[in-house]
């Protein structure tokens, strides 16, 4: 145990943020901390790097930290660097201040062992250089030129001074200063925000083998998968432990509330035969020893509370584009897009319904090409053109977080100034703009509320395709999953730029892979990419491994050696398809439709059984079980919504056949 947070209070003025809770940190642990937007998590990691205290520390309360000696806590909070004149190597080589000073020393032993051979000498050389070699003495260097380049940088600026960098490269910086320094306990928040999938595969490889404990805030749900070990999930101001990665926790927490919920309900019916039986003997002079023990049986239970409900208040946009639009939507052809000069050039097709996401490394012209097809910015060479009635709603993730002074409804009614006002307070409630929260100023928002202040006035005008540029930073996990569920729902078609390879694996059904050289069109989605990949480098890996021990190649892998004679007969079929007009690929686009629908009954059956429980569970509540008007009124939605479940499922069953 290295850290230790035991029955933790922390208040905010009156409020309270974090209520009596434990936290631990146990050697090198791998620790996700999840929870909605403000639930207290930024908070947890102050208080664990020492810059807010308990509340409850000097009261008569039992709440303390306690830490296992003489502990470093790293934490990227703000970025301040002293002196921004020196260069970014200059910067950097703080990191290994230690190793650097065992340098000088094991140098000064060196120049002493000349004249000094003396056993003392001798083993004091040894001895440091035992602890230079396992400091990484030797290391150092090609390790910071790998995490630099990794994040985006050219080894030719190590020579450049910090003062020459923009803001979001000197957070990068400090960063990489972070990782460099390895303190005992590493703390991040939102480490992957504004990374690229490179590097954020190469974080999540350097984090799993990171020799120290981490501690990791994020949205991220792949990411939290492939690095945590534990989960911590704050709800309700509670901190719960579960033992395992992102999705483990999930599972976890459900089978957790579906067995107290099981619990509460027995030992209810329990206490209610009990006390049926204690009202109808109790006036029964023979049975008074009977009632007196059932009452006793009652005292002396350990009473299990109900669960609390999951907190999942979250925006709702279910709506239908204004124009049902043409089947062809959007055609790109050789467009060379760029500002001062050419990044590159791209052309694909984009057909009705289509889910296309634009991945690829940061600065290479993703966005820009959102840019350029809403005609925000030139084209250099090239054309493109919507299809019939096409009527984009572009989300740009810049404008997003512009202030201004006007409130929240102001901002909203000046987009739509015909509309009614009570009609713009319902579209804002759908996104979580309730009440006094509609006036509250733009500028004040987080940077989650500006997300959805801005998607509500793109989605009000009902476009037939959304471009949509980063839309999930900024939301958390049950705000990703909402917008999820709306994209899975909506009958338009969706252009999307992301780096949430749980979001592009949910949502896409093709890619737009750009890379330094191209720009790349796959007609299938992110899991399936993944998998060609793992397949291509294990062949790769299997004929470099014959190619060097000159065996001949006949002896590989049999498994190796079909997936590439099945991926030589896919670029033949393709080829074949193509001359004979396409045929085949219209039914495997058919195909791939089918898949889309069947992707679509899977959800809508998981979300009607998930409000057939909660239905079920409001009926069992005590007020409304003494209405009989309310519980029939539940009674007739709870029929509706099991009716609704059949017709999917025998929908599902059709579509499978």
């Amino acid at each position: 145990m290295i850290y230790q947070i035991n029955n933790g209070l922390v208040k905010y003025s009156a409020e309270t943020i974090l209520d009596h809770i434990n936290f631990e940190i146990r050697n090198t642990e791998k620790i996700a901390v999840v929870g909605r937007n403000g639930c207290g998590k930024t908070t947890l990691f102050k208080l664990i790097a020492g810059l807010l205290p308990l509340d409850n520390q000097d009261s008569d309360e039992d709440g303390w930290i306690s830490k296992g000696g003489n502990i470093t806590i790293g934490f990227l909070q703000q970025i301040s660097f002293e002196n921004e004149d020196l260069t970014v190597e200059e910067e950097l080589m703080k990191a290994f201040t230690k190793l650097l000073e065992l340098k000088k020393k094991l140098d000064r032993l060196c120049i002493r062992m000349e004249t000094d051979q003396s056993k003392e000498v001798l083993e004091s050389y040894s001895k440091t250089l035992e602890l230079l070699e396992h400091s990484g003495g030797y290391t150092y260097q090609s390790e910071m030129e790998t995490v630099v380049t990794k994040f985006g940088f050219a080894l030719t600026d190590l020579k450049r001074p910090i003062k020459n960098f923009s803001g979001g490269q000197r957070t990068k910086l400090a960063f990489i200063q972070l990782l460099l320094c390895k303190p005992d306990i590493l703390l991040l928040d939102e480490p992957t925000n504004h990374l690229d999938l490179p590097t954020i595969e190469w974080l999540e490889q350097y984090l799993k083998q990171y020799p120290k404990a981490v501690v990791i805030i994020s949205h991220d749900r792949t990411f939290l998968d492939k690095i945590a070990d534990v989960t911590y999930e704050i709800e309700h101001r509670k901190m719960i432990r579960y033992q395992g990665n992102y999705s483990a926790f999930v599972k976890q927490k459900r089978l957790n509330w579906d067995k107290q919920q099981k619990d509460y309900q027995m030992q209810q019916k329990e206490i209610t035969r009990l006390m049926t039986l204690i009202e109808k003997y109790k006036h029964h002079p023979t049975k008074v020893a009977m009632t007196k023990s059932k009452l006793k049986q009652i005292e002396h239970m350990d009473l299990v509370r109900a669960p609390e409900n999951y907190d999942l208040k979250s925006f709702h946009a279910d709506f239908k584009p204004l124009k049902e639009g043409g089947q062809e939507v959007l055609k790109v052809n050789r467009l060379v897009i760029g500002y001062d000069k050419p990044l590159c050039e791209v052309s694909f097709e984009l057909k009705k319904g289509q889910r296309l996401a634009v991945i690829g490394e940061n600065g290479i012209g993703k966005s820009t090409l959102l840019k350029t097809l809403v005609r925000q910015v030139n084209q250099l060479e090239g054309t493109f053109f919507y299809g019939f009635q096409i009527e984009p709603g572009y989300y740009d993730q810049q404008p997003a977080k512009k202030e201004n002074d006007r409130t929240v409804l102001e901002d909203f009614c000046e987009e739509f100034p015909d509309m009614l006002l009570s009609e713009a307070r319902s579209a804002l409630g759908a996104f979580l703009f309730t009440q006094d929260t509609v006036y509250k100023k733009v500028c004040q928002l987080s940077g989650g509320e500006r997300v959805r202040l801005s998607l509500s006035k793109i989605l009000k005008k009902r476009p037939n395709l959304l471009i949509l540029d980063e839309p999930t930073n900024h939301m958390d996990i049950i705000g990703k999953e909402a917008f999820e569920t709306m994209l899975m729902n909506y009958e338009g078609t969706v252009l999307f730029v992301s780096h949430d390879r749980y979001f592009v694996q949910k949502i896409a059904d093709s890619l737009l892979i750009f890379e330094k050289d191209k720009v790349s069109y796959y007609p299938f989605g992110y899991q399936e990419l993944t998998e060609r990949k793992l397949a291509s480098a294990k062949e790769d890996a299997a004929i470099k491994f014959l190619d060097q021990t000159n065996t001949p190649r006949a002896v590989i892998n049999e498994k190796e050696w079909d997936r590439k004679e099945q991926n030589r007969k896919e670029q033949d079929r393709k080829e074949q398809d193509r001359k004979s007009g396409g045929r085949k690929a219209e039914g495997r686009k058919a195909e791939d439709r089918k898949k889309q629908e069947m992707r679509k009954l899977e959800l809508r059956v998981e979300e009607t059984e998930r409000e057939i429980e909660r239905i079920k569970a409001l009926m069992e509540n005590p007020e409304i079980a003494c209405d009989y008007a309310k519980l029939s009124e539940i009674n007739e939605q709870l029929v509706r919504e099991e009716r609704k479940l059949e017709a999917y499922i025998e929908n599902y069953v059709k579509e499978q056949e």
